[in-house]
């Protein structure tokens, strides 16, 4: 039986590796067992964004999850991280993350620093598959979520995943990031 999630059907994501983007795809593999618990399902990338997507696929806000990369700098060096939230909070970026960085001043990240950075489109950057130096900040309601959506590299397609495996991404660090 093919698994729903809204109007949506899902697949194993590994079996459809033309819907992710390649360092997403090469993160997953490297997950071993684990990435049998990720899915992906195909949308119309005009509707990646997390409400419109939510609302044309009938999928709940409470079980998406949006990740936002942030830059800041200390001492001339580039701090990076990848922030995940459940799509009904926000990343708490001017305090909790700012300090877990430790830096000064803390930002979204430019559209195309983030995307070359991670080769990935914007609208779809995922934590699955951020480049190794980086932390993935997964906020505790997301790493608590049965099944999370998240972008999948592409805007072409969502991944979801358990929060489990959000929080067993490599350089993740579960904690209190959403406000």
């Amino acid at each position: 039986m093919i698994p729903r999630l809204g109007t949506l059907d899902l697949v194993p994501a590994l079996d459809r590796p033309d819907l992710l983007a390649a360092p997403v795809a090469a993160a997953l593999d490297a997950l071993g067992p684990a990435a049998g618990d990720a899915w992906v399902c195909a949308i119309d990338p005009a509707l990646a964004d997390t409400a419109a997507f939510s609302e044309a696929y009938e999928v709940p806000l409470e079980v998406s999850a949006n990740c936002v990369v942030v830059l800041g700098r200390r001492a001339g060096e580039e701090r990076a991280a990848a922030c995940v939230v459940r799509a009904d909070t926000r990343a708490d970026v001017n305090a909790t993350i700012r300090r877990r960085l430790d830096v000064r001043k803390l930002s979204f990240a430019p559209m195309e620093w983030a995307t070359e950075t991670t080769g990935m489109e914007y609208g779809g950057i995922t934590p699955v598959g951020v480049p190794a130096t980086w932390p993935v900040l997964v906020d505790e309601h997301a790493a608590a979520l049965e099944r999370a959506v998240i972008g999948s590299g592409i805007r072409g397609s969502k991944l979801v995943v358990p929060g489990t495996l959000l929080a067993a991404l490599p350089s993740a660090e579960v904690g209190p990031y959403a406000r």
